[in-house]
């Protein structure tokens, strides 16, 4: 097969051409092409006869190997079996999975001749909870500490995946913590008492053959990978390596990758400058950058293929200001780049976004892939109002919100509440707030006063009443008889369900009210992307929660299932990591997400609008009292002691890879959307603010004559 250079550039043209058995780090700006000089490095090690099988595509999210995975799809050269695409987690896995019993009671496994079960993130909080939950109540732990418990939780979790992904024990969790942040009797508590539920929790564990990502990790670091079997498997496997954005990955896979680069015959390593932008989550480009010295061939791509001169210059000297770019490296004016317009209250912000994204799809016949819409944090709130008004100017538009509880989920929300209703042996009665909100999701046409009309009247002990139960006409009217018999065909589902027993497995009632009742016409979730994708995000949750807890019925005394899972969701579990959500791509809408969940996706557009840019949200991390993302990090220096001077560093340099990021994404304009009071009302003066103003006072001096 020849590969086709005539899309190339000429820097991409000589990256290509170079041998196939040389192991070559390449680094350079996001969108200046790197990704395609892998993908065709990828094509052509195929064409010229690599086994698929002796190929590894190594990314730090699942996401970031889609393009190699559709061109491979594309491009049927296969010899030998399939490339492997893998994350740290997913290889991780898969070797425990594989050399088990030959570990496992070195590990420290109570029952070393039972199969492992490999938890997903809603069950690690599941379990969780059920490990420690009775230490917290007795000992009064976390008394002062006013977050949900399920947040609380979820921070511990991220202790001990941090101490796996850069390799130290747990044990050493608290020490660390308290040597850096400790600033009293009180926060010191608080840090012990997470490090001993982190430790109760490892015990839980192994007591049951179950492994969280920070224990299969562990695992397969102190274990699997000094089995002379295991190293002899990896060693023949993996002949080739490609790896993207290695400087969003973690100290253990450098560690991996460095050990597999000792003996593949190829390699080729991209790094993207100034990025790391996942550092809250492990990243640690500085570490990843060692690896440089194990390459024969080092190679840079500098000229961006997406960025316009004005798009370069806003981000260059954005950057430049947040001390993350080099000052005076984009001279060019970078107002063109840039609309803004200031509002009062945030509704009128949300309009202007609304009509300028008419204006570009319907004036400009710019497609609406091309807009994405981002904020630090996407609330309920804004997501709903700018929906509902880019709907009302026939625009489609989806939105993609990871790491949010599944309870949070419109979609998942009304489901749950009619779960409830459907299973009255579980003694959950929902409230009537929840069945309005139900009614109003789940059947289309149906608002939310007519909504809490139907509750008002027809809600009893736990059941929904039918609609000919409504006595009086000018109700029945009011309620409209269309939507009383789609009312009607809910209800008489429900009773059916209930007459039959209500013995499904919750995931399997999930699935046939939505494939029966509310993806018809008439219902909710009909021609709705998001809500599907929910549903079955929410149906594989529940599956995978039965099939574990099934497998755990010989260690501990069997519960409802159905019921347990309606109480773990009600909690607040974060949601698992579904591919289906960062998969989604649809042409023909807009998204709307926070900031960083766009810049995973790792795709350019032309548009961008940036929202609540006062917001604190920006460049200031989450509140997160029992965890610290740099202090948990291999760069800190132990002992050290954490700062305010250190956090404002912090913010400012988190804040400035986040704009090189999102300009070096963006083809065209960036949208700045402003308003003096945020949606709760109050007066927002953040960073990004800031920034942003004195680029204009600087940018209008520039330009004024003499």
């Amino acid at each position: 097969m020849v590969i086709d250079s005539k899309q190339l550039s000429p820097q991409q043209a000589t990256l290509l051409e170079l041998p196939l058995d040389q192991k070559i780090w390449l680094e350079g700006i996001a969108g200046s092409g790197k990704t395609t000089v892998g993908i065709r490095r990828l094509l052509r090690l195929l064409a010229q006869g690599a086994p698929a099988e002796s190929i590894l595509i190594f990314v730090p999210q699942r996401s970031l190997a889609t393009p190699y995975l559709e061109a491979l799809c594309d491009h049927r050269l296969y010899q030998g079996g399939q490339a492997s695409a893998h994350t740290i987690g997913s290889l991780s896995l898969q070797m425990v999975e594989m050399f088990w019993f030959l570990v496992a009671e070195r590990a420290g496994f109570a029952h070393p001749r039972d199969l492992p079960n490999f938890l997903s993130l809603e069950l690690v909080q599941y379990f969780m909870t059920r490990a420690i939950e009775p230490l917290v109540n007795q000992r009064d732990y976390f008394n002062s500490v006013r977050i949900d418990r399920a947040r609380l939780y979820s921070q511990i979790i991220d202790n001990m995946n941090k101490a796996a992904l850069v390799g130290f024990p747990i044990s050493e969790i608290g020490s660390r913590l308290n040597a850096a942040l400790a600033g009293g009797v009180e926060q010191s508590h608080i840090f012990d008492d997470a490090q001993t539920c982190a430790l109760a929790f490892r015990d839980y564990c192994l007591q049951r053959n179950l492994l969280d990502f920070s224990l299969y990790l562990e695992v397969f670091r102190d274990h699997i990978l000094s089995l002379p079997p295991a190293r002899d498997y990896m060693r023949r496997r993996f002949r080739h390596l490609i790896v993207d954005n290695i400087e969003e990955d973690n100290p253990a896979s450098h560690s991996l990758l460095a050990s597999l680069l000792e003996d593949c015959e190829s390699a080729l390593l991209i790094f993207d400058r100034d990025a790391g932008f996942r550092r809250f989550l492990g990243a640690d480009p500085g570490h990843a950058r060692r690896l440089r010295q194990l390459c024969q061939a080092r190679q840079s791509l500098s000229q961006s293929q997406v960025m316009g001169p004005a798009v370069a210059a806003l981000g260059g000297q954005l950057g430049a200001q947040l001390g993350v770019a080099e000052p005076g490296a984009e001279r060019a004016d970078p107002r063109p780049a840039l609309t803004a317009e200031a509002h009062r209250y945030h509704p009128q912000m949300v309009d202007w976004v609304a009509d300028h994204i008419s204006r570009l799809i319907h004036e400009g016949a710019t497609p609406p892939g091309e807009i994405v819409v981002l904020a630090p944090f996407l609330s309920d709130v804004l997501r709903f109002g700018l929906m509902e008004r880019l709907d009302k100017r026939g625009i489609q538009a989806r939105s993609h919100r990871p790491s949010r509880a599944l309870r949070d989920e419109r979609a998942a929300r009304t489901l749950l509440t009619l779960a409830r209703l459907a299973h009255p042996q579980w003694q959950l009665q929902p409230a009537e707030f929840d069945i309005a909100f139900a009614l109003m999701t789940a059947i289309a046409g149906l608002d939310l006063i007519r909504a809490k009309l139907l509750t008002e009247m027809l809600y009893r002990q736990g059941a929904l009443l039918p609609f000919s139960q409504v006595q009086a006409p000018s109700m029945q009217s009011r309620i409209t008889f269309e939507l009383g018999e789609r009312y009607d065909r809910l209800v008489g589902w429900l009773q059916r369900y209930r007459e039959g027993g209500g013995v499904e497995a919750i995931d399997i009632f999930f699935k046939r009210i939505f494939g029966e009742l509310l993806s018809r016409s008439g219902f909710g979730f009909h021609s709705h992307i998001d809500a599907g994708n929910i549903c079955m995000n929410l149906v594989d949750s529940a599956r995978n929660f039965r099939w574990s807890l099934d497998f755990l019925s010989r260690y501990d005394e069997a519960n409802d299932l159905a019921l347990d899972y309606a109480r773990m969701v009600d909690r607040g579990v974060i949601a698992n990591y579904y591919r289906r959500s960062w998969e989604a791509q649809d042409e023909n809408s807009v998204l709307i997400a926070p900031a960083y969940t766009f810049l995973l996706s790792n795709r350019p557009v032309d548009y961008q609008f940036w929202l609540n840019i006062g917001s604190e949200g920006w460049s200031r991390r989450l509140y997160q009292p029992l965890t610290h993302p740099y202090v948990l990090s291999r760069s800190w220096q132990e002992g050290a002691r954490w700062t305010e001077a250190d956090e404002q560093l912090w913010n400012r340099q988190t804040l400035g890879r986040l704009l090189l990021a999102l300009t070096r994404r963006c083809r065209k304009v960036v949208y700045l959307g402003y308003s003096e009071l945020s949606e709760s009302g109050y007066e927002q003066r953040g960073l990004l603010l800031e920034t942003i103003q004195n680029l204009l006072r600087h940018s209008a001096r520039q330009s004024e004559p003499g």
